[in-house]
């Protein structure tokens, strides 16, 4: 986890339906972790009258980790329709595509990634953050349009993609086309 800035209930609450469970990493504590917030946010939905769990991840960005706590909880991510991820932006795309394989839940990032002053070391994971301080992964599928998109775009596609691929760099997928197709897959898109 880089800097994170825990969200408000006011923005997390509208995605939140039924079963919840909230999943907190807590790979990076030596960073920053703000436990007081995350624990006020917790309970401020919990205290909502839903149906809710919190689980604790050890680097939600690690692969390795995250293959075995799939292989354990799978069911309870079966089971569930919201997971709340307590995470930066890294670790909430690297567990997105990981539960998009086992579970139609709705992931909903609930913190902010804050930009961090010098070296920042290595990324574990082939999911960057622009460490922007403003996530949109709510409203985009959990998929980063500013770190998928070679432009950077944030309010959709450039119209430049061929065959799925990106206009800019054509070895690559189109960030928006994938962002689409997460959306129209796990969600209901407006016609």
């Amino acid at each position: 986890m880089l800097i994170v800035k825990v969200k408000s209930i006011e923005e997390i609450s509208p995605f939140v339906t039924g079963r919840v469970i909230a999943v907190c990493c807590e790979g990076c504590r030596d960073v920053y972790y703000p436990d007081n917030d995350v624990i006020a946010m917790l309970d401020g939905i919990a205290v909502r009258g839903t149906d809710f769990e919190v689980l604790e991840l050890l680097y939600m960005c690690s692969e390795n980790f995250l293959d075995l706590y799939m292989q354990n909880y799978k069911d309870l991510f079966i089971s569930c329709d919201t997971i709340l991820t307590v995470s930066c932006g890294v670790g909430v795309q690297m567990f997105s595509n990981f539960v998009r394989n086992v579970s139609d839940s709705k992931i909903i990032s609930c913190c902010d990634t804050l930009e961090m002053p010098g070296f920042q070391g290595l990324t574990p994971s082939k999911f960057n953050c622009a460490l922007c301080g403003d996530c949109h992964l709510n409203e985009t599928g959990a998929i980063c349009p500013i770190t998928s998109c070679k432009k950077s775009l944030v309010n959709g596609q450039c119209g430049g993609a061929k065959n799925g691929m990106c206009e800019v760099d054509d070895s690559i997928e189109c960030g928006w086309e994938r962002i689409y197709q997460r959306l129209e897959k796990y969600y209901v898109l407006a016609p």
